[in-house]
């Protein structure tokens, strides 16, 4: 859907099916449970993020009585050069961005990164064999984070951000 909001699209919009299949999943997902809570500064914060064929997304999250409950969602579709990078770069490259779109929650204090890509767990160590990963590496060691791996069945919020773009 976010093709027709691109400069340049024709006056007419053509909504296809995918378009319609699209809005009714983005309608779902806005009126169904889990709802937004109220960020909880004193609360630790759980940043999920994913990367798809054609977007990123992220969940910043936290613990409320006992659930990992969603506080704000970002998401985003990737550049056309985007697209061409491998697994690791795009996964790297959600974070990068769910660090960015939260940076006022999670500046000045420490927070837990998750990620269904295990071979993201050497952000923190700043040792990266790819200049853009070294340098995304040492951009995010401003931060005070945890980063530890989860199934990929458990980053159902970020997931979904990646596939709806």
């Amino acid at each position: 859907m976010t093709d027709l909001l691109r400069k340049g699209t024709p006056e007419r919009i053509h909504w296809s099916q995918e378009c319609q299949a699209s809005f009714e999943a983005i309608k779902r997902a806005l009126s169904t449970q889990p709802i937004l809570i109220i960020p909880d500064g004193q609360e630790v914060f759980i940043v999920r993020s994913d990367a798809s064929n054609y977007g990123i997304g992220a969940a910043l999250l936290q613990m409320r009585d006992g659930i990992l409950r969603p506080c704000k969602y970002a998401s985003r579709k990737l550049l056309p050069r985007e697209t061409r990078y491998s697994t690791i770069k795009r996964e790297c490259l959600a974070i990068i961005y769910a660090v960015g779109q939260f940076y006022k929650y999670l500046a000045l204090r420490s927070f837990i990164l998750e990620s269904d890509h295990k071979p993201l767990l050497f952000l923190k160590s700043g040792k990266a064999k790819n200049s853009r990963l070294l340098r995304w590496s040492l951009a995010l060691q401003e931060f005070s984070f945890t980063i530890r791996a989860i199934p990929g069945s458990s980053n159902y919020h970020a997931d979904v951000l990646s596939r709806l773009c």
